[in-house]
């Protein structure tokens, strides 16, 4: 059975998705492998729906407040592959609800205590009345491709020596097809052309929502951004660099360029 998506149940108990910053509190069974404490949701839990019949609630610890008795705080990145692909889906969906709802507990507009409405995903100031959502940021990721080989680049703000493809952040007024000529003309001096959808991915760690691409190089010669990029350059299938993990649609996108230069 599917996860259901819900705003509110009767259901006394359930697994519980305890957030501590981007970790997942979980417990871990006799062999060491990672699961969900189950047990009744405290007051301030949300209600994300359920999963094989099974309700599912998600709250966000306060500052300095341990995790719940028998489970320990592990990032939610390492439990990728640990967890079921299904509770993990939920994790990252809890991980992004709760953010919203700590953050909006008060009213951006005139600073008085918001409350949650009972039929929608919403919070509604007391005073007034204005409601905020939950929200996404939108963002291009792009794998392009020159001559049977692969633009990647090594992120200058990052600390792991991975190389990836390029993304960023659709500003306002922006379309997705000028957002990726703008980000790789930005990062990577390049133009380019047959620009085509991919997938997408939601990405809980920044709120966005990860919207891929494929495209061909059209014009010009790798200039990378130092403030944005510590390396970058043309890859071919059999001799990749270090490569993101997984869990990423970047990681999608190079997949399948392999696959197709392979399959060739």
């Amino acid at each position: 059975m599917a996860f259901i998506p819900g705003i509110s149940s009767p259901a006394p108990s359930g697994e519980l998705y305890v957030i501590d910053g981007q970790s997942l509190c979980v417990v871990r069974d006799g062999a060491g492998a990672p699961r969900l404490p189950v047990g009744a949701p405290t007051a301030q839990a949300l209600y994300l729906g359920e999963r094989d019949g099974v309700a599912c609630f998600a709250r966000h610890l306060d500052d300095g407040e341990p995790a719940p008795a028998g489970s320990a705080p592990v990032p939610l990145r390492q439990l990728h592959g640990a967890l079921p692909d299904e509770p993990f889906a939920i994790a990252a969906r809890a991980l992004g609800l709760t953010a919203w709802d700590h953050d909006h507990r008060f009213c951006g507009r005139c600073g008085a205590p918001t409350g949650r409405s009972p039929v929608e995903r919403l919070r509604t100031c007391s005073q007034c009345g204005h409601g905020v959502y939950p929200r996404i940021s939108p963002a291009v990721i792009v794998l392009v491709e020159r001559d049977g080989r692969a633009l990647l680049a090594r992120n200058a703000r990052f600390t792991l020596p991975f190389y990836s493809t390029l993304a960023g952040f659709v500003e306002v007024g922006e379309t997705l097809e000028e957002t990726v000529a703008r980000e790789i003309r930005e990062e990577a001096g390049i133009e380019v052309r047959d620009l085509r959808y991919f997938g997408s991915q939601p990405w809980p760690f920044s709120g966005s929502l990860m919207l891929g691409f494929t495209a061909r190089w059209a014009a010009g010669e790798i200039v990378a951004d130092p403030a944005e990029l510590a390396d970058a350059g043309w890859f071919a299938p059999d001799a990749l660099p270090p490569l993101p993990p997984p869990i990423s649609i970047a990681r999608a996108l190079i997949d399948d360029f392999v696959r197709r230069a392979t399959a060739r």
